[in-house]
């Protein structure tokens, strides 16, 4: 039989509860045991609807179970059999439960326990428990649910019964998984899985395996989820059990899209779906259909998801699956949220609350108040979010969902903190702190610490919010400690922590701790690309990644002979609690000089929404509009007429934003370098193209480089250091291959790539200079490339560049394809690579961009860094082929004679001569290490 899983999506602290299987052990009651007597025709007729029930219950037909069971129930009664109507009563919780009704298979349970506990059956009494545990479980009393398994555990283990203390291992597991206690989750699952394994259940085998692989997905361990998903799998297919093949794809397909690998996820559930539609299990298909849309949600196609989402709807009251029907209302719910139409999304949490209500099923109204409340909070009605958060709450305690109490109480605060109600916020704050950390929920923690941080910074008291804040981040170190080397899931918390990190730099600043705010500044940017370059430098003795002090940070800049100048964002107020970040409060900007001299300056940035109607972001944007980028990498190149009026002023803008605040520290003299330290969407910035008010352009003056953070600087210099002593000598040039075809969105049909001749004569005219002969049609393979790569000094790359903003690790390179691939070397592929290459030039589109987080561009520059290159060159936009090929060419000339900062700033001055807007020269950005 097949239950749903709760998988969690994180809004704030709202959970969303998706239809998916979740392998509980319910437990049939067997039909009574033939007497040694032989049986009154009554008792025959009794035992006979009895065992009808079951094979009517294992197929699915549970309201024709119900009736068995019920007549099966009145016969042994009137034939006093209590053992027949303990195990009657035990199969009619069984049916009710599979109907949604709870309290009803909660009744017939605790009767069909007293008759157990009356007659000493101990088979049975421990069935009983069991089943109630899982009844509990469903109504999100967790607790409770895991005082029955127990007791359930107990009897199994005094009786010897291995199959009973495997269903209630596993049943434990499960309960602590809704607590948040993944751990012990595990423990259990893993003892439940030795005992399956013991006795030879495959089937219960399989859920075990499944049931891991839920907790392992939970702690944000991937590649272990993907692994027990996967045997899970196999098992399946081995023993033909078509559902529970269904199910894993199904938790595969979840799995690959928290990873971000979104048409993995979409092909898992698309084969679930297949299968399910095949054996005709209208059931799993409502559910993969709903993971579909969850998929396309993620993408951030609300459109889709709501396709998806509305056909599972139709299915789910087709076949009277009334939770199923709650949770895809829930689902368009979100989705209209996604659209901002949250007056939509009100009514579809309404209905989705309607149902849950209807079915008792507590612990899903107790989330759909929750939702409910964040709409009304997204539209500015705290006051109403507040009643419904309270409402979720006062249902999170009647049925001991811990959790749910934790998560109601933080979002209670947070919409008396946007009432200004500080008092009432720092007080649900603390409540909610003290259950994450009853429970050993550390990222609950780590959200409540945060938000706490807030309300003691907004009602005045800094140094206790510097000291909560504090904590906060202690505890983020520590689940970034324990992930080991899971970048991908280091990268996705670290969402939510650059929150606290900024937030206490607002703290620091405003009791004048300038230099403390730099630390926090840099200890709050590119932490996972940090830890994985500090692991790929140690190797096997791997040493813990040192935290940037402000001590480290100016040796950097001595040793760099740079000028320093990091940026942070810093958004306003309460705008850093909701969904998106849409307005920004202040720019801070720090310059270390090169003697290590330290100076904090900061830019206001309200005026830009509050008089003009923008923020940073647009006018980042707007300047990149104005250069004219508009190639497409599919079509012909079409230009569109530059407004040069248009141009200078959004250059200007920029410069008088990020220059201005601190032109008088930037070295006077030229050959000096600049490493520019971007945030967020300042990464987009095309640097050398800023003009000052006399319209000179920034590359002018400065030899401009760009990093993720400063401490990445000091990696790139040991890596640059790992180079020289690799001595390869070869170079790896590469133009114009022949081109593959992508499809521009998932589920969209592939286009062939625009050819590139102008890349062709760029690596003609290259070649020669770096002593080597250019890969370009045919043999510009992917096979060709890696084979070539180990030995190669330089890589030169002159072809199209794929971005993936979503997830980051599909922007890809594109070579030719074969029999056997596609042609696209990816950001995860190279990623694997070991580079021994000083220097990576990518001559291509959009190289430099990918999906922008709180740790930086994941992308084809990090990938690359992380491999091994010390200096990388890649495009912010999508280049010219024939001002590139000019720029390139001057680049490696001057390569011969000078550092490559240089070396590209002369580039890039030979090439304005010729073509004077910046869409020709401003593209490509170095970053890492100069010499």
């Amino acid at each position: 039989m097949r239950y749903r899983k709760l998988c969690l999506i994180a809004l704030i602290t709202l959970i969303l509860v998706i239809s998916q299987p979740f392998a509980h052990q319910l437990i049939l009651f067997p039909a009574t045991q033939v007497l040694a007597q032989t049986p009154a025709d009554r008792k025959a007729e009794a035992d006979r609807l009895l065992q009808q029930g079951i094979e009517q219950y294992q197929t699915s037909q549970f309201e024709a179970a119900l009736q068995s069971w019920q007549q099966a129930l009145v016969i042994y009664r009137e034939i006093k059999d209590r053992l027949g109507e303990e195990q009657s009563l035990g199969n009619l919780g069984l049916a009710y439960y599979a109907l949604g009704d709870y309290i009803k298979a909660i009744g017939y349970e605790q009767q069909s326990l007293t008759i157990a506990r009356e007659i000493k059956d101990h088979l049975g009494e421990g069935q009983s428990l069991g089943n109630l545990g899982i009844a509990y479980y469903a109504l999100g009393d967790y607790i409770k649910a895991i005082g029955y398994e127990q007791q359930s555990l107990a009897i199994a283990r005094e009786i010897k019964n291995r199959q009973g203390e495997g269903a209630a291992l596993g049943n434990l597991g499960n309960a602590y998984f809704s607590l948040g206690d993944y751990k012990k989750a595990i423990e259990y699952h893993s003892s439940s899985l030795a005992i399956k394994r013991e006795i030879k259940d495959h089937v219960g085998e399989g859920k075990s395996l499944g049931n891991l692989g839920l907790a392992y997905h939970a702690l944000g361990d991937y590649k272990k989820a993907i692994e027990y998903h996967s045997s899970s799998l196999a098992i399946k297919r081995e023993i033909k059990d078509h559902v529970g093949e269904e199910q894993s794809l199904g938790n595969l397909g979840i799995t690959y899209n928290a990873m971000g690998e979104y048409v993995k996820a979409i092909e898992c559930h698309s084969l679930s779906l297949a299968i399910a539609r095949e054996i005709k299990d209208r059931l799993g298909e409502g559910i993969a259909l709903g993971n579909l849309g969850i998929a396309y949600f993620s993408l951030g196609d609300y459109a889709k998801a709501i396709e998806y989402q509305s056909s599972k709807l139709t299915i789910a009251r087709e076949i009277k699956d009334r939770l199923g029907e709650g949770n895809a209302l829930g689902n368009l719910g979100l989705a209209y949220d996604g659209l901002g139409d949250h007056t939509k999304a009100i009514e579809y949490h309404s209905s989705s609350l309607a149902i849950a209500r209807e079915i008792n099923y507590r612990n899903v109204e107790e989330r759909s108040l929750g939702n409910l409340g964040l709409a009304y909070y997204a539209l500015g009605d705290y006051k109403k979010a507040i009643e419904y958060h309270s409402s979720s709450l006062a249902i999170a305690r009647e049925i001991n969902d811990r959790n749910g109490e934790g998560r109601s109480l933080g979002n209670l605060g947070i919409a008396y903190g946007a009432l200004k109600d500080y008092t009432k916020m720092i007080e649900y704050e603390q409540q909610s702190l003290a259950i994450a950390r009853e429970i050993n929920d550390r990222n609950g923690e780590a959200k409540s610490l945060n938000n706490l941080g807030v309300a003691f910074q907004k009602s005045g008291n800094l140094k206790e919010a510097e000291k909560i804040l504090r904590a906060g981040i202690e505890v983020r170190k520590s689940i970034r400690r324990d992930l080991g080397n899971n970048d991908a899931y280091k990268v996705s918390i670290f969402e939510e922590q650059a929150r606290t990190y900024r937030t206490l730099q607002q703290v620091l600043i405003a009791q004048n701790k300038t230099n403390d705010a730099l630390e926090i500044s840099e200890q709050g940017r590119s932490r996972a690309l940090v830890d994985l370059l500090n692991s790929r430098l140690s190797g096997k003795n791997a040493v813990p990644t040192v935290e940037p002090t402000l001590s480290l940070l100016k040796q950097i800049a001595k040793q760099h002979s740079s000028t320093l100048v990091e940026y942070s964002i810093i958004p306003d107020e309460f705008k850093i609690q909701g969904k998106q970040e849409t307005n920004e409060s202040e720019l801070y900007i720090w310059v270390i000089k090169p003697t290590g001299e330290v100076t904090f300056r900061k830019a206001d940035l309200k005026p830009l929404w509050q008089k003009q109607n923008t923020t940073l972001a647009q006018v980042v944007t707007t300047t990149r509009d104005s250069i004219g980028v508009t190639r497409s990498i599919f079509k012909a190149e079409v230009v569109n007429p530059v407004d040069d009026k248009l141009q200078t002023q959004s250059l200007q803008k920029l410069h008088q934003l990020l220059i201005e605040p601190i032109a008088d520290l930037l070295p006077s003299e030229e050959n000096q370098r600049v490493i520019f330290v971007p945030q967020r969407d300042l990464f987009l910035v095309p640097f050398p193209a800023l003009q000052d008010k006399q319209g000179k352009y920034l590359i002018a003056k400065h030899t401009i480089l760009t990093a993720p953070s400063i401490q990445v600087l000091d990696l790139t210099r040991q890596q640059r250091q790992k180079v020289k002593l690799a001595g390869v000598s070869e170079a790896l040039v590469l133009g114009n291959p022949t081109m593959p075809s992508v499809a521009a969105k998932i589920g969209e049909k592939p286009e062939k790539l625009q050819n590139l001749p102008g890349a062709k004569r760029e690596a003609q005219a290259i070649a020669p200079l770096l002593n080597t002969t250019i890969l370009t049609g045919d043999s510009a393979t992917k096979a060709a490339v890696l084979a070539r790569i180990p030995k190669a000094r330089i890589i030169h790359l002159a072809t199209h560049g794929i971005f993936d903003d979503f997830q980051g690790l599909q922007s890809a390179i594109a070579l030719a394809p074969t029999a056997t691939d596609n042609g696209l070397l990816t950001a995860e592929e190279i990623l694997q690579l070991k580079l021994n290459a000083e220097l990576v030039v990518l001559s291509a589109c959009n190289t430099g961009r990918g999906r922008i987080t709180g740790d930086g561009v994941i992308g084809l520059s990090r990938s690359l860094i992380t491999a091994g290159a010390p200096s990388v060159i890649v495009s912010l936009w999508s280049v010219n082929d024939n001002s590139t090929s000019l720029l390139m060419t001057e680049f490696y000339q001057n390569l011969q004679k000078f550092d490559k900062a240089t070396a590209l700033r002369k580039a890039m001055l030979t090439t304005q001569k010729k073509y004077q807007n910046p869409l020709h020269w401003a593209a490509f950005t170095l970053i890492g290490e100069s010499e």
